[in-house]
C-alpha cells in the first residue's frame, strides 16, 4: 500500500510537472510563427473590468511581445531618464507633414531636418535603462528584473518605434534578447546574465530605429541586419554568444534604393532547413551555414512583415504595395516572376499587390487574413490566393502595426488605440464586437493556454474568462 501511494504521488508529480511546463509561447508570434490556437476557453470579449485576470505596470516603453516558458512571461522594455517623445498614431502624420514643408518651398534637406525634429528622437537626446522583465503568469507579480544596459541609445528611433521593439526569445532554459545596434544577451531563467555580444551599430534609413526579432533554430541565432551602410546575416552560438558566420547582403528596391529593413527571419524545414529573409526589392533564402539558396525580386523598399509557413506552403508578404506570394518547397536560384505573370514552378500563386505594410498575415483554417497599417482586411483562400472578400474594418477610421490572430473560429486584430475588433473566420464579413481597453498598442499578443497576453504601453493584460 505505502509502495502504491509512493508511486501515485510520484506519478503525480510527474504530472504537474509536465503540465507547469506546458504554457510555451518562445517567440514573436508564437511556436510556428502563425499565432493561433483552439482552446475553447479563451475569451473573445473583454475591456479593461472585464475577463481580465490581472493588469501589471510596466515602465518605460517597448514594443516588444511578451514571451512565456513555464510559469513565466518575459518582456523587455526601455525607461527614459526625463522627458522623451509620446509615441504617434498612424502613418500618415509624417507624409502630411512632408507635403505641407514642400509647399512652403522648402529644400529637401530642410525638409528632412524638420522631420527629424519633430518625429525622431536621435542618440544624443535620451539617456535609457533597458530591462528584461520576468512576471508570474498566474498573478501578473514581477519574479525579477535585469538591466540589460544604461546610456545613450545606439541608434535614434521614429516616434511611432520603439527602442525595445524586437521581441526576445527562448529555448525553455535560457532567455535571448537581441536589440538592434546594441547587441545579443543572454539570461538563465533566474535572471542571470550568461554571456553578451556587442552588435555595431550602423545607421537605418532616415533614423527610423530597429524592430526585426532575432530567430532560434537549434544552437543557432539568427540576426538580420539591413541598414545603410552593410547588410547583413549572421549566425551566433547560442551557448557562447560568439559568431560562427556572417554573410553580407547587397539587395534594394532598385526604384527606392533603400537599404534597411525590420522583417524577423523564419527557419523552414523540409526535407532541409533553410532562413527565409525578406529585404528591401528582394527576399532572400539562405541555408544553415549562410549561402543562398534562392531569391524572389518584388519586396517594398521598406518591408516589415515575416514570412511564415502553414500546411507546407510559404507565406511571403512582400511589404506595403508589392506582392504577397504562396512558395512550395525546395526552390534554388532566382524564383522571381516573369513580367505580367502569377505563379512559376515555384511560386504556386501571388497577389501583385496583396503585401500590407505593418501587420504579418495570420493563416487560420485554410485562410489567409491580412491586415493593412489602415484597418483594410483582406480574406484569401490559402492554397490558390483566391480573394473571399477585402473590407474596413472601422469605417471611422482606425491604425494597426499588431499582426492579427486567430481562435475558436475568431480573427482578432488589434489597434493603435488598443481597441480589438473580432470578426468571425468564415466567408462573410463582420464585426461581431470590439474590445476597448483605452490605450496605445503595438505589440502582437502571446496564447497561453486559455490566457492572452496582451501589451499596451504601460501595462501587460492577461485575459481570461472570468469563470476560470
Amino acid at each position: 500500500m505505502i509502495f502504491f501511494l509512493r508511486c501515485l504521488l510520484g506519478l503525480s508529480a510527474v504530472i504537474f510537472a509536465l503540465r507547469a511546463a506546458e504554457p510555451v509561447w518562445p517567440q514573436f508570434r508564437g511556436p510556428k510563427s502563425n499565432p493561433t490556437a483552439s482552446n475553447p476557453a479563451l475569451p473573445d470579449t473583454w475591456s479593461k473590468t472585464k475577463n481580465i485576470e490581472w493588469a501589471a505596470d510596466i515602465p518605460g516603453r517597448g514594443w516588444s511581445s511578451p514571451i512565456v516558458t513555464g510559469e513565466r512571461i518575459f518582456l523587455t522594455t526601455a525607461v527614459t531618464e526625463g522627458k522623451s517623445k509620446a509615441p504617434q498614431m498612424g502613418t500618415e502624420y509624417s507624409n502630411q507633414y512632408v507635403a505641407e514643408l514642400m509647399k512652403k518651398g522648402l529644400k529637401m534637406e530642410e525638409v528632412l531636418a524638420a522631420v527629424k525634429a519633430r518625429d525622431m528622437e536621435m542618440p544624443e537626446e535620451v539617456m535609457l535603462h533597458y530591462f528584461l522583465y520576468c512576471l508570474n503568469l498566474r498573478t501578473g507579480a514581477v519574479e525579477w528584473k535585469q538591466e540589460i544596459h544604461a546610456g545613450h541609445p545606439p541608434v535614434g528611433r521614429h516616434r511611432k518605434n520603439s527602442f525595445t521593439s524586437e521581441t526576445p526569445i527562448t529555448d525553455g532554459e535560457r532567455i535571448y534578447v537581441y536589440i538592434g545596434g546594441l547587441g545579443l544577451y543572454a539570461y538563465d531563467l533566474s535572471g542571470k546574465q550568461v554571456w553578451k555580444t556587442p552588435i555595431e551599430a550602423l545607421p537605418i534609413i532616415l533614423d527610423f530605429g530597429m524592430g526585426g526579432s532575432a530567430a532560434l533554430y537549434g544552437d543557432q541565432l539568427i540576426v538580420v541586419h539591413d541598414n545603410e551602410k552593410q547588410q547583413y546575416i549572421a549566425s551566433f552560438d547560442k551557448r557562447t554568444g560568439k559568431q560562427r558566420w556572417r554573410t553580407n547582403r547587397d539587395i534594394q528596391d532598385k526604384t527606392q534604393p533603400r537599404r534597411s529593413s525590420w522583417s524577423t527571419p523564419y527557419f523552414w524545414t523540409h526535407k532541409r532547413t533553410e532562413i527565409v529573409t525578406v529585404g528591401p526589392g528582394t527576399a532572400v533564402s539562405y541555408d544553415l551555414e549562410g549561402k543562398e539558396l534562392w531569391r524572389i525580386n518584388g519586396t517594398s523598399s521598406n518591408p516589415v512583415p515575416s514570412p511564415f509557413v502553414a500546411d507546407g506552403i510559404l507565406y511571403l508578404n512582400g511589404g506595403m504595395g508589392k506582392g504577397f506570394y504562396a512558395i512550395k518547397a525546395g526552390a534554388s536560384g532566382d524564383i522571381s516572376l516573369a513580367k505580367d505573370t502569377r505563379e512559376n514552378e515555384y511560386v504556386i500563386w501571388s497577389d501583385p499587390r496583396g503585401g500590407t505594410y505593418l501587420p504579418t498575415h495570420v493563416a487560420y483554417e485554410g485562410f489567409l487574413y491580412t491586415l493593412n497599417e489602415k484597418g483594410i482586411f483582406t480574406r484569401f483562400e490559402a492554397k490558390t490566393g483566391k480573394m473571399t472578400y477585402r473590407e474596413r474594418l472601422d469605417i471611422e477610421g482606425a491604425a494597426f502595426t499588431s499582426s492579427p490572430w486567430a481562435y475558436n473560429g475568431r480573427i482578432f486584430c488589434l489597434s493603435e488605440e488598443g481597441k480589438t475588433y473580432v470578426v468571425p473566420a468564415g466567408d462573410k464579413f463582420t464585426v461581431l464586437h470590439t474590445n476597448p481597453l483605452e490605450e496605445m498598442a503595438q505589440a502582437t499578443p502571446a496564447i497561453v493556454g486559455d490566457r492572452l497576453l496582451l501589451r499596451t504601453e504601460t501595462k501587460l493584460y492577461s485575459i481570461r474568462a472570468a469563470a476560470r
